[in-house]
C-alpha cells in the first residue's frame, strides 16, 4: 500500500466559501472526504495536511522523507514564488505531483507560473476535485 501525503496550502481551507465562481460551492471539507475515499479505492493510505504558513508545508515535506511513496500538492498562490517548497520537494526526492482545481492558466497571468512544476512528476489542472483523483491515480501507479 502507498503512502501519500496530500498538501494543501494557503487559503484551501476555505473552498467553498471563496472565488465560487472558480472553486464551486463544495466545501474544503467535502472534497478532502471524497480524496480520502479514493485513495482508499486505489489502494493508498492517504495524509491530508493543509496550512496557511509556508514553513509548516515546507516542514510536512521535510518529515515525510524516508516515510511517504508520493506527495501530492496544490500550494495555492505558493506555487507562483516558493522557492523554498521547490527545495524542499526536491531536497527529499518523493514523487510528487503538483495539482490545481483551477486551470491556472486561464487565470490571471501571475498564476501562469509555477515554480515547483520542475521538480514535480507532473501537473494536473483544471479539473476541479478531479484534479485530486487524477494525481492521486497518477501517483499510485508509478
Amino acid at each position: 500500500m502507498k503512502k501519500i501525503l496530500f498538501l494543501l496550502g494557503p487559503n484551501l481551507n476555505m473552498v467553498g466559501i471563496r472565488d465560487r465562481h472558480v472553486y464551486g460551492t463544495e466545501t474544503a471539507d467535502s472534497i478532502n472526504e471524497q480524496v480520502m475515499i479514493w485513495a482508499e479505492e486505489l489502494g493508498a493510505e492517504l495524509t491530508i495536511y493543509q496550512s496557511n504558513h509556508e514553513g509548516d508545508i515546507v516542514d510536512r515535506i521535510h518529515s515525510a522523507y524516508g516515510k511517504m511513496d508520493g506527495i501530492m500538492i496544490n500550494a495555492g498562490a505558493l506555487t507562483h514564488y516558493s522557492y523554498a517548497l521547490r527545495d524542499a520537494i526536491e531536497a527529499v526526492q518523493i514523487p510528487t505531483v503538483e495539482t490545481h482545481m483551477s486551470n491556472i492558466y486561464a487565470r490571471e497571468e501571475f498564476r501562469h507560473h509555477s515554480v515547483i512544476s520542475a521538480v514535480c512528476k507532473g501537473t494536473v489542472a483544471g479539473f476541479g476535485k478531479m484534479s485530486y483523483y487524477l494525481g492521486l491515480k497518477a501517483l499510485c501507479e508509478m
